[in-house]
């Protein structure tokens, strides 16, 4: 039997070798296979939309690019990696010397078996991304050099899950799905929302949880822009990226800084002594920056294990499946599930007999504690519960004060509730 992080870790191997971007066929084939996992309301926006202070751009696509020598033989082949290739590139058809190329090939000097990624998506440009060992086995002389590649009015691709609650009020759940073969940033993150998914449509949730998976920046600023109407519905969000290295796992803030997102992100992060990193909200990194952005000001933050640009394997080659892991997975996905069963539970109530404490043996409150092994905690979560009711505090606030554990005192409040002590 697989464990969930070993699902998570076929699902990213599967995804591996599709050509992302922004826009085009690679997106459209990322959420057909994430669609057989669940089921996926896909939406198509025409190139030239107005979206906030956007335009949807043209879309790409490519079906085969290379540089061959002389020979013929292929030197850099799209076909072996879609890193290979610029991402954005017009179609090019010329043989060009080596010196000339030089000034459309890139490379990374200080990790010369790697292939970096590059892209030109809003200035026409083309280019070869190859290592610079590569590089430095090439002869002078001519070089056939092909990219069969379109630009043209299509669409914006993106998808949305949503796992109906009790409620309408929602949390976003956002990952990209716009970068070719890299793991870590992106794929990661996506197993982990799509499983975080299918586990929360087992049962009914609290909330509404939207699921998100569309093109870095451009993306989620359409997704802004075609759902202005409904955006206060959005009450707690996060975005999910580089999910699945080895190290630590990062929260960042949203830009409020006190969003019930963020205190309920530290409240986990802290308790379950997890190694972890809490950063204050920059406007830069992934589309949290979007969600936050000052007219929307949503309570979004950031969840990661190593930040961006914070390992050397990110935005390369290095960055592959054999980089991820199934246990970071796994335990990025844990953290997931322990915040969202905090959101989920956390309320405000109102203690119906607040004058004196309320005799709670002689409803049978004592009682049904006799064969917990926490029973002393569970009375003490009960007194803090009924002190705390007063419809300014709310359950999150109980368990940090009383330095209980959440879910105790949330058992406490359901069996104060249902004794008819207190009232949400």
């Amino acid at each position: 039997m697989t464990t969930p992080g070993e699902e998570m870790h076929a699902l990213v191997e599967r995804l591996y070798p599709l050509c992302r971007s922004i826009t085009g066929d690679g997106v459209r084939a990322t959420l057909d296979i994430v669609g057989e996992y669940i089921p996926l309301q896909v939406h198509e926006v025409p190139t030239g939309t107005r979206v906030l202070d956007w335009t949807v751009p043209q879309e790409w696509n490519i079906r085969d690019a290379y540089v061959a020598d002389a020979s013929g033989r292929r030197v850099v082949d799209f076909a072996a990696s879609s890193l290979h290739v610029l991402g954005y590139s017009v179609p090019v058809a010329a043989t060009l010397p080596l010196s000339e190329l030089r000034g459309h090939l890139h490379t990374l000097p200080e990790h010369p078996s790697w292939v970096p990624y590059r892209t030109s998506y809003y200035t026409p440009e083309w280019g070869f991304c190859l290592a610079q060992e590569t590089l430095d086995a090439l002869p002078d002389g001519d070089y056939e050099v092909r990219i069969d590649s379109t630009l043209a009015d299509g669409h914006l691709t993106y998808a949305e899950h949503v796992v109906p609650g009790e409620v309408a009020d929602e949390v976003i759940v956002s990952c990209h799905v716009c970068h070719p073969s890299l793991a870590n940033d992106n794929l990661a993150g996506v197993a982990v929302a799509v499983h975080l998914a299918r586990e929360l449509a087992e049962r009914t949730p609290y909330h509404t949880y939207r699921f998100v998976f569309a093109p870095g920046t451009i993306g989620a600023i359409t997704w802004l822009a075609r759902n202005a109407e409904r955006i206060d519905r959005v009450k707690h969000g996060l975005v999910l990226a580089c999910a699945g290295d080895r190290g630590r796992l990062t929260y960042k803030r949203s830009r409020r800084g006190d969003a019930e997102i963020d205190r309920v992100m530290r409240y986990v992060l802290e308790t379950s002594g997890r190694p972890h990193h809490i950063k204050e909200f920059t406007p830069y990194g992934y589309d949290e920056r979007q969600y936050c952005s000052p007219g929307f000001d949503l309570g979004v933050g950031s969840l990661s294990r190593t930040p961006y640009a914070g390992y050397p394997e990110y935005h390369t080659s290095a960055d592959n499946p054999d980089f991820v892991s199934p246990e970071a997975m796994e335990d990025t996905l844990a953290v997931c599930r322990e915040a969202f069963a905090v959101l989920d539970r956390d309320r405000r109530y109102l203690n119906l007999s607040p004058y004196g404490e309320p005799q709670l043996g002689r409803r049978g409150l004592y009682d049904s504690l006799g064969g917990r092994s926490d029973a002393k905690q569970a009375q003490m979560a009960m007194l803090w519960v009924l002190s705390l009711s007063d419809g300014e505090h709310g359950l999150l606030d109980v368990a940090e004060r009383a330095g209980l554990p959440f879910d105790t005192v949330a058992d406490a409040a359901d069996a104060l509730c249902a004794a008819g002590l207190i009232k949400a």
